[in-house]
């Protein structure tokens, strides 16, 4: 008989008690060093583009740490459940929200599209275009066929998916040995706690890292701009406009709905993971905030289970801003080389899109493999994979709209889902959402896991009652 391991009554919120001074504020480092960034690239071309390296190598040390992280999170989510069966309901309320909140987001996608139209009358000449320029995309596209797709999911050996850092993979290997660890009983909890102990040391590690952040996201923005210019982002203004308005619609009105329903206010939890944003705005990947998300989203009331379970799932699962990007940017394409839909082919393009945007993990340039895909899939090749030169451009600057709309879609499913399965601590919900941006900034500044974001009640401490 598996073994639930519980834990210690929940410590109640404590507010910062610190004030640091500005300039050692986390956020606002980031925020002057895109802001410093984007000066450098766009006065000084050639020399932005040779910070590259500290953006890639800010992004290297992050990705080095989220399997294991995952991992630890998952086995022990699961097997601190110690029920098979609520393990499954909740994975199984997860999945049913992201697919119908991902199906919104497709939809959204597609009516701001033909309703904007960004594409009408951009007049591209199919002939003209140059397929080389995304070769390299087109190929990777053609080669993950739904088999492919479902058999990348199996790693070569169990280590094999921590060295390839495949999210996937290692969900899967994770969910495996968290379900055989509940049920080994005693044993079981014993291997549990020490993965629970590792899992702790990677967050501290992760929390070292972060402060690291500044150098990685003035790297990435210098090399953004110097590479592709904002001459770029002014050509095609239009589609890049309506794409971001399109996400902050999603935002504020569809996520922001949801969120009203749970009992939180979307505004409130923008400013309360604000650091987070300004991070992934400055390197276009979701993956660099992790580990800070989870623990973000447990000081926030969502129970350490939920947080185990769908936080990781929904980097590969629940990708609302490249579903948006996918639709959107597809009828923009059609529209720009003259291509009338048919009802057919808008429901390929909104089938095709689901499937290709699960494992698209937040990495930067995944949506754009998904992209060609998606029309590569669609019947007739009414819009040549070629097509995809016109916005080629700026898909780096659409990257970081795509990855900021994943992160906020993942935190509100983290509060839904906690709620909707009981296990969301309404009185620490609100407690948070009273002080967001003070208790955002103290934990995103002092506190690697959650043990060191939130402080012992005089009750917890006194012991049980």
């Amino acid at each position: 008989m598996a073994q639930t391991i519980t834990s210690p009554a929940a410590p109640a919120v404590a507010t910062p008690t610190s004030k640091e001074p500005w300039y050692r504020v986390l956020y606002i480092q980031v925020l002057i060093a895109i802001a410093l960034g984007i000066l450098v690239g766009w006065l000084y071309p050639e020399w932005g583009k040779s910070f590259k390296w500290m953006g890639d190598g800010f992004i290297a040390l992050i990705k080095m740490m989220i399997a294991p992280i995952i991992f630890c999170t998952i086995v022990h989510g699961i097997a601190s459940i110690g029920d098979l069966k609520k393990v499954g309901r909740v994975g199984l309320k997860a999945l049913i929200y992201f697919e119908v909140v991902s199906s919104v987001a497709l939809l959204v996608g597609i009516l701001v599209g033909e309703i904007v139209q960004p594409g009408a009358g951009f007049g591209a000449d199919v002939s003209k275009l140059d397929a080389k320029a995304v070769e390299g995309y087109a190929s990777k596209a053609a080669s993950d066929s739904t088999v492919a797709h479902l058999l990348g999911i199996i790693p070569k050996s169990f280590f094999d998916a921590f060295a390839t850092g495949d999210l996937l993979q290692v969900l899967l290997i994770s969910i495996l040995t968290g379900v055989v660890l509940t049920g080994m009983g005693e044993r079981g909890a014993g291997i549990t706690r020490g993965i629970d102990a590792v899992g702790q040391m990677f967050f501290r590690i992760i929390g070292l890292i972060v402060k690291l952040a500044p150098i990685g996201a003035f790297g990435a923005m210098a090399f953004t701009v110097g590479q592709y210019g904002i001459g770029k982002v002014i050509d095609l203004a239009w589609l890049v406009g309506t794409f971001y308005a399109t996400s902050l619609l999603f935002i504020f009105v569809v996520l922001g709905g949801i969120a009203a329903f749970a009992g939180f206010s979307i505004i409130k939890f923008l400013a309360y993971i604000k650091d987070e944003l300004l991070i992934v705005l400055g390197t276009s990947s979701s993956e660099t905030v992790l580990p800070h998300m989870m623990t973000k989203m447990k000081r926030l009331g969502a129970s350490d289970s939920v947080v185990g379970l769908v936080i990781p799932t929904g980097y590969s699962f629940n990708l609302d801003g490249t579903n948006i990007y996918m639709t959107l940017t597809t009828l923009f394409l059609a529209q720009a080389v003259g291509a009338d839909l048919t009802v057919g082919q808008y429901a390929t393009i909104f089938l095709v899109a689901m499937l290709t945007s699960k494992g698209a993990s937040g990495v930067t340039g995944a949506g754009f493999i998904t992209l060609a895909a998606t029309l590569a899939a669609i019947p007739g090749n009414p819009v040549p994979v070629a097509a995809m030169t016109l916005v080629l451009g700026v898909d780096k600057f659409m990257s970081e709209c795509r990855a900021l709309t994943n992160l906020i879609g993942n935190g509100v499913a983290t509060i839904v889902v906690s709620r909707w399965e009981g296990e969301l601590d309404k009185e620490k919900l609100a407690q948070v959402m009273a002080h967001p941006v003070s208790i955002g900034t103290d934990i995103s500044d002092h506190a690697p896991n959650m043990d060191d974001a939130v402080a012992p009640s005089p009750t917890a401490a006194a012991g049980p009652r």
